[in-house]
């Protein structure tokens, strides 16, 4: 019964709700397509996911995965350069001798497995900011409800915009070698 009225309410046009709202009592939200949907077990189920658990959050934990490696990556490669500087400064050798122990070659496999460290730490820390998951999450949402070209599409813009600059490339070329070659009539060798 509860199964036949859910989906009388998300097949219902808008107009119609209201009345059979008004008849049967029930409190029905506007269901869209993005919109979770309670099944029949009370579960929360979205009705733009096949079996998705994480929804757009999954994202959102991808772009902190993500930031943290670039985190990880411009650390260790800036205290690589940071470390080769100061191995050719006399003043840094002297006081600190550590700097020359290690060959110039062997220093990135230190100066990465700290960026590592500090990258696993700055997940953490995005992660565990309210704020920048609030806006993560805000922003995961509002590019769910885009609605992406298909390939075709796609496919053929490409085509069009490459067969254009292609076209545009030659005409312009042999309009050169045409001024080139007028010009080189008029005023000579």
């Amino acid at each position: 019964m509860e199964v036949t009225r859910l989906r009388a309410a998300v097949d219902t046009p808008m107009a119609d709700v209201d009345e059979k709202k008004a008849e049967e009592g029930l409190e029905l939200a506007d269901t869209s397509p993005r919109e979770p949907i309670v099944a029949a077990r009370g579960e929360l189920v979205s009705a733009g996911s096949e079996g998705d658990t994480l929804g757009t959050e999954k994202y959102v934990f991808i772009s902190f995965f993500t930031a943290a490696i670039g985190v990880a990556f411009l650390v260790g490669k800036t205290l690589t350069a940071v470390w080769n500087r100061l191995a050719e400064e006399a003043w840094a050798a002297r006081q600190v001798p550590i700097l020359l122990r290690f060959p110039e070659d062997e220093r990135p496999m230190f100066t990465m497995a700290l960026g590592g460290v500090i990258g696993v730490i700055s997940l953490f820390v995005f992660l565990r900011n309210d704020r920048l998951r609030r806006w993560a999450d805000e922003v995961a949402t509002e590019l769910s409800k885009v609605t992406w070209p298909k390939r075709e599409i796609v496919t053929n813009g490409t085509i069009v915009v490459v067969a254009a600059g292609v076209f545009a490339t030659v005409y312009i070329g042999l309009l050169d070698r045409l001024w080139a070659f007028v010009t080189m009539l008029v005023y000579g060798a």
